[in-house]
């Protein structure tokens, strides 16, 4: 009755999002963040070097990120290591001793630790609604919207989502911020929430929704890269130092060409994520994990000259 091991899975594009039934639009003053049980334990299940695990740790960490900034509440979810027979109720039966088995990982994951201010609630059951405090965070904050992130998307993301919904609380269900068992699992929690309970839509959407592109959010990257046939790349790769110089607070020169970028200047996911989120809004098609397998200057110049389809020019500066 343990957690399965989770194969890799691409995270699901925008592209491939189910149709939403209804047209909401998240509101700073109305929403609350909820970060779903980013235990060690859970997270321990996938590869965490691939996706979704990846873009996961990445987009939750920005949504973090750019509700902080605007003064939003961050609620963790997360169950305890010591739970009695009694307590545990009838996850027993599906999941056994759970946590219980594993006290050495019950705390939140690194890279979403949370921060002073955020609410931390105790959770005992699927939905972090039940035997927890979370609708009267909300109403006691005058705040009636849920942003819906963390594992798995199919049970306590899902039943977290549904249990909002009944409750009049508007339930934005973000789909490449939660992961799940496997892809069809992903889809089928997507597909459920659009159609029945939540709106459905990215990361990006929704820093978009919450100003991030301009007052509090992202980097800015100029929309220079364009899709056009023969164009000229405008990156040099000296422009592009200068840029992960930036991000990193380092002199472009201390940046070789063939460094690795994360293992060797600390460039953490996400700041990848910032310009896989930039690039695109460029209309340059990357993924972070493109972006992962060869992190050096030299690689993301070829990988963005190939994006755009033109020759690269051979120069250096």
């Amino acid at each position: 009755m343990a957690l399965p091991k989770i194969a890799p899975y691409e995270m699901p594009a925008a592209s491939t999002l189910p149709d939403n039934r209804v047209s909401w639009t998240i509101e700073s003053q109305r929403a609350v963040l909820l970060i779903h049980d980013m235990q060690q334990y859970f997270i321990n299940a996938f590869n965490v070097q691939a996706s979704p695990v990846t873009e996961l740790l990445a987009h939750i960490g920005l949504l973090h990120k750019q509700c902080r900034a605007l003064g939003i509440p961050v609620v963790y979810t997360a169950q305890p290591a010591a739970q009695t027979r009694e307590q545990r109720g009838l996850l027993f039966d599906f999941w056994g001793s759970g946590l219980n088995d594993h006290p050495d990982q019950v705390h939140i994951v690194p890279e979403l630790t949370p921060l002073e201010g955020d609410i931390q609630l105790t959770k005992w059951r699927y939905s972090g609604f039940r035997k927890t405090e979370l609708a009267e965070i909300l109403k006691n904050s005058g705040r009636d919207q849920l942003m819906v992130t963390g594992v798995y998307a199919h049970i306590g993301c899902l039943m977290t989502a549904c249990e909002a919904f009944m409750q009049d609380i508007q339930a934005f269900f973000v789909a490449d911020a939660v992961a799940d068992f496997s892809l069809e699992n992903h889809r089928m929690a997507l597909n459920y929430a659009a159609q029945r309970c939540a709106m459905t839509l990215t990361t990006q959407d929704m820093l978009t929704q919450l100003g991030a592109g301009s007052s509090a959010g992202l980097p800015q990257e100029p929309q220079v890269l364009e899709r056009v046939e023969d164009a000229p790349l405008p990156y040099s790769r000296q422009a592009l130092r200068e840029k992960i110089a930036g991000l990193l607070f380092e002199a472009p020169d201390t940046l070789g060409d063939e460094e690795d970028l994360i293992e060797q200047h600390g460039l953490d996911s996400i700041r990848v994520m910032s310009l896989v989120e930039s690039w695109r809004r460029a209309g340059v098609d990357v993924s972070f994990v493109e972006l992962a397998e060869n992190p050096t200057i030299a690689g993301w110049y070829e990988l963005l000259a190939s994006k755009v389809k033109v020759t690269v020019p051979n120069l250096d500066y």
